[in-house]
């Protein structure tokens, strides 16, 4: 066993391209990527800085070489649309740390951290010169409430009897007042009437209306209402999510899932033209981005965001991974409790973590090849590390690992041994709200 053990850590170390920080570092993944229209980047954490700093080095590459139009994140559509209007110069907030507002509720370091301030100021700079702009979204379906009054504002402007008649069908969740949670236990368990009908039919005379909406105005109307379109989606999805959401946990995360990559699907469609399709890229843990099929969330019924966009793309997309060895992560120990700077043991020795510690390479890419050694090493089943916002280092084997067929569960693998804590752009605040956050009740 420990011969094959040394075997294994020298494929990895043959295979693996050291990252150092030099301008080329990245040149062999972003020919990896080559004419792929949607790249997932993953995190083995919610609170990395090195992950937050490698996706947005991957990222601005693909922007500048490879034409790519947006940033999608594991995030709320109307919390990452306040800094999507300011990438593209819109009036209203004036500086990156105003944009990022929205992103208030646990866990807000998520997004709101000195990585993320960094990268939306840099895009503000990019747009700014660019002939074509590059957005910046939220996939995620947690904002009920606040995408319900995003779409009653749209209505209140553009056709106010509709938004009265949108004002009657969202009071159907009035008796449970901002509490999402409360809707979904008691309509899941046949406690009360549910909003179903209402929030569809409420996006169906949406859509019906699109021509009418959008005539007169241009791109700005165009725009205007595939926001508001979106919302009433996500509307329609978070209501369905709530009433899964106590009944079983595979339904509520394959709900989920399936509703950010119809998202990314919306995008790409009202992002491309007939000359230009769209090209997209996502950040998002890597329980999300990589395949489920690989890991042993098939075993329970569950898919995921990379699996069902490798379905839907099959030659289009690139699932990128991430993981680390040790170091420090900011999470928190319970829901809406402080983040805290956690220390990060040294993964198990049973991991892919630490067959990646044992090549003695502090940082490394690794891409995966159909049929190459490194590939058919790699398929063979390991633990992996995966921290979300709760993070509990002394229960980690039954909180924080599962197993995993790496190479099939991603196209490519950065490995960065050492890492540290992101940082909040608030000393460890957080914003209580009655909608739960972007990765309830998963912490992923």
């Amino acid at each position: 066993m420990e011969s094959d053990y040394l075997l294994s850590i020298d494929c990895v170390r043959s295979a693996a391209q050291p990252l150092k920080g030099a301008p080329n570092d990245l040149d062999s993944l972003v020919d990896f990527v080559g004419d792929a229209r949607f790249v997932l980047l993953g995190e083995a954490s919610h609170g990395t800085h090195e992950f937050y700093r490698e996706r947005a080095r991957i990222t601005k590459r693909l922007i500048l070489e490879k034409g790519f139009q947006a940033i999608c994140l594991e995030a709320d559509w109307p919390d990452a649309y306040r800094a999507n209007q300011y990438v593209h110069g819109k009036p209203g907030d004036d500086n990156a740390v105003l944009a990022l507002q929205g992103f208030q509720r646990f866990p807000a370091w998520m997004w709101r951290n000195a990585d993320v301030l960094d990268f939306v100021g840099w895009l503000r700079d990019y747009n700014d010169s660019a002939q074509h702009k590059v957005g910046f979204y939220g996939l995620d379906l947690y904002s009920l409430h606040a995408s319900m009054r995003v779409v009653l504002d749209y209505l209140d402007k553009v056709d106010p009897l509709a938004a009265a008649r949108a004002r009657h069908r969202y009071a159907c969740f009035e008796n449970f007042g901002e509490d999402p949670q409360a809707y979904g236990y008691a309509a899941g368990l046949g406690l009360s009437h549910t909003c179903e009908s209402e929030v569809v039919a409420q996006l169906v005379e949406l859509m019906e209306s699109a021509t009418a909406y959008t005539r007169n105005d241009g791109t700005g109307a165009q725009e205007a209402f595939f926001s508001a379109e979106q919302n009433a989606h996500l509307v329609k999805s978070a209501e369905e999510y709530y009433r899964t959401m106590f009944r079983r946990q595979t339904s509520s995360w394959n709900l989920r899932d399936a509703h950010m990559v119809e998202t990314l699907g919306r995008l790409a469609q009202y992002l491309s033209t007939d000359r230009k399709p769209a090209k997209l890229i996502v950040w998002a843990h890597n329980s999300h981005i990589g395949d489920a099929r690989a890991t042993q969330m098939q075993r329970t019924g569950q898919w995921n965001v990379g699996q069902l966009v490798r379905l839907e793309y099959p030659h289009d997309c690139r699932l990128i991974g991430f993981t680390t060895y040790t170091g420090t992560v900011t999470a928190a120990s319970n829901w809406d409790e402080p983040a805290q700077c956690k220390t990060v043991p040294p993964a198990r020795p049973d991991s892919y973590e630490a067959l990646f510690h044992d090549t003695g390479i502090s940082n490394f890419l690794v891409s995966f090849g159909q049929g190459s050694n490194i590939s058919v090493l790699l398929e063979q089943p390991r633990l992996e590390r995966a921290i979300g916002v709760i993070y509990r280092p002394e229960s980690e084997l039954a909180s924080h690992y599962f197993t995993a067929r790496l190479s099939r569960q991603f196209d490519a693998v950065i490995h960065l041994d050492h890492t540290r804590a992101v940082e909040p752009l608030e000393e460890f605040a957080q914003v209580k709200d009655a909608e739960p956050a972007e990765t309830y009740p998963s912490g992923i």
